[in-house]
């Protein structure tokens, strides 16, 4: 197959939208198919993409205003072109918003097939930021995802709440990840007295650090004894959170083998936004062997089985996370417990098996348009 993967984020972005899309076309090589990723251009530029297994198309975008880490696509032919030129059987639509939506539009045009990925919570992200429009971001998720042939969804709570607006033809496709490189024999004694050097219980929380994240509601376990707090990612909160969450440490971004090196070397990692509609560091947490804390809302429900793998509670609600890892952090034995149980529930799912699946959900598409036609 020819496909057209239209991302509103892509490497060296970080972020679940750009490493899904990244992980996708890598799969599809792999598979034989011919992939070609459309997403806005870096701040750097249209330089090399040096992680893309595939060509990349770059749209001309600004930063987002307050985020600049957050590339917005400008309008652009590009889309379409680029559709056209790769002569695409299917186009795949990453969490589209602005440049997905221009993909959407394209590929109606053209008469190609396209299959949404829904991977971000618009609507919560509108109660964080402005207080209010959640209604408009509904309706302009629906709007979108009505056009397309098929829906993904990450999770069953993001299938219940696009079934629930309105939203037709959509079905679960969860998300992968990499088993081999978040494993717990990468645990490093070496890392964990330098970030707790009096021999702290390690609190780790992995992730962009903005408004939507609410990582302040990490404040109750700074001040547990015997518990460090440390924080892996970057974002426009970094600074209110340094005052937050004091004692705790911040490492910036970390990726890659490194950043797998901290996940196993954790004794609980936490979660804490709750407008997660997968929540990727759940499943390398548990990979990693490390027991998860998260929110009981959205995509954790579908990876937490809580009691067994991890605690789950209630949202925004600080005191409950302070108390859930107070409980891991008196209980060595519990901690072990959930690590071990945690591991078995994410080996099966690779991103070489749920891109299996993916090809499986186009390959549907295009057989009921080709029933269609006929």
């Amino acid at each position: 197959m020819r496909v057209v993967i239209v991302t509103e984020s892509f490497p060296p972005d970080v972020n679940g939208v750009a490493h899904c899309a990244l992980q996708t076309a890598r799969h599809l090589v792999d598979r034989g198919h011919a992939p070609l990723v459309v997403a806005p251009a870096t701040a750097a530029g249209h330089g090399p993409d040096a992680l893309a297994p595939c060509p990349v198309v770059r749209v001309p975008s600004l930063p987002l205003p307050g985020y600049p880490q957050v590339r917005v696509a400008l309008p652009s032919r590009r889309v379409a072109a680029a559709i056209t030129e790769h002569r695409a059987d299917i186009v795949h639509l990453a969490s589209p918003f602005i440049l997905g939506v221009r993909g959407m539009a394209a590929a109606a045009r053209l008469g190609v097939p396209a299959v949404a990925v829904y991977q971000t919570d618009l609507a919560g992200y509108a109660r964080t930021y402005v207080g209010a429009g959640e209604a408009t971001a509904w309706r302009r998720i629906r709007s979108v995802h009505a056009a397309a042939d098929r829906t993904l969804a990450p999770s069953s709570a993001a299938l219940h709440d696009l079934e629930a607006h309105g939203v037709p033809r959509v079905r679960l496709w969860p998300r992968g990840v990499d088993t081999v490189r978040f494993r717990p024999e990468h645990r490093d004694e070496a890392l964990r007295r330098e970030l707790a050097p009096n021999g702290e219980l390690i609190v780790g929380y992995v992730g962009r650090l903005a408004p939507e994240k609410q990582v302040e509601l990490l404040a109750g376990a700074c001040g547990l004894e015997g518990v460090r707090v440390v924080i892996v990612g970057d974002g426009p909160s970094e600074t209110s959170l340094r005052e937050a969450l004091p004692g705790a440490v911040f490492l910036g971004r970390r990726t890659g083998d490194e950043l797998a090196r901290i996940f196993a070397s954790l004794d609980v990692f936490a979660h804490t936004g709750p407008f997660e509609t997968f929540c990727q560091t759940v499943q390398e947490a548990m990979a990693s062997g490390v027991p998860v804390v998260a929110p009981a809302a959205g995509g954790p429900l579908d990876l937490v089985a809580h009691g067994r793998t991890g605690l789950l509670v209630p949202p925004r609600d600080e005191a409950a996370v302070r108390d859930a890892v107070g409980a891991l952090a008196a209980d060595p034995a519990l901690r072990a417990a959930y690590g071990a149980a945690g591991r078995p529930t994410v080996e099966g799912r690779t991103w070489a098996a749920v891109g299996d699946q993916l090809i499986d959900h186009y390959a549907d598409v295009l057989t009921a348009r080709t029933v269609v036609a006929a």
